[in-house]
């Protein structure tokens, strides 16, 4: 599966393979791979992890392992493959990853340089504004997403729940609510890592093998 939009022309099983196969633009020669596993699979495996302590299914002494990961595979990876998309002309996928890497990476770069700058009394209230804006900005994602496929779209609303979950979470000092925001982050990284692994998939085995469901345009 790939982010792009799909194609209104053609017969269902061919729109479908195109949604679900690898993207390739060629360019003076150079041919360009689709991006969007990538991108797919380092949001889902960061927020994976980060979602396992959110949920207090792991103890929270170890938290700090989601930064490595937040940098390098769910940041800097993530904002390669944004860059990528934007080469291949798929304008959904190129501010969707870019802008998620980001998100990583600010999360990185807030928790190493800039919470301690915050007084205790105001860290939940900062953070919860920092994570209800990404809700919002996923949000009208969701809405673009329901012209891509609907292993996207469902990756999106789940995302957009989890943050304001955990925003409002923060905000109010609930744990109760970081916690079922954690847990609908666990649900959105499953529904990213089937988008990748669809994508991969059906790819390498040219044809359909993994659905992804194309939505109509």
């Amino acid at each position: 599966m790939s982010v792009q939009n799909p194609t209104a022309a053609g017969p269902v099983q061919r729109d479908a393979a195109r949604s679900s196969e690898v993207v390739e633009s060629r360019s003076g020669g150079i041919t360009i791979a689709d991006p969007g596993p990538l991108g797919l699979a380092a949001f889902a495996m960061t927020t994976f992890v980060l979602s396992m302590f959110n949920a207090d299914l792991v103890s929270r002494s170890g938290e700090t392992i989601t930064l490595a990961l937040a940098l390098a595979y769910g940041g800097i990876a993530q904002v390669l493959a944004g860059l990528w998309e934007f080469r291949t002309g798929n304008t959904f996928g190129a501010v969707a990853f870019t802008s998620y890497g980001a998100f990583w990476i600010s999360f990185w770069a807030f928790d190493q340089f800039y919470a301690s700058g915050i007084p205790t009394a105001d860290l939940g209230h900062a953070v919860g504004l920092y994570l209800i804006a990404w809700g919002i900005f996923t949000t009208y994602m969701f809405i673009a997403s329901l012209r891509t496929t609907a292993a996207i779209s469902l990756v999106f609303i789940l995302l957009a729940v989890a943050f304001f979950l955990l925003g409002i979470g923060e905000a109010n000092a609930s744990d109760t609510l970081v916690k079922a925001g954690g847990w609908v982050g666990l649900a959105t990284a499953v529904a990213a890592w089937y988008a990748s692994f669809a994508a991969v998939t059906n790819s390498t085995f040219g044809r359909v093998v993994l659905p992804v469901v194309p939505l109509k345009r």
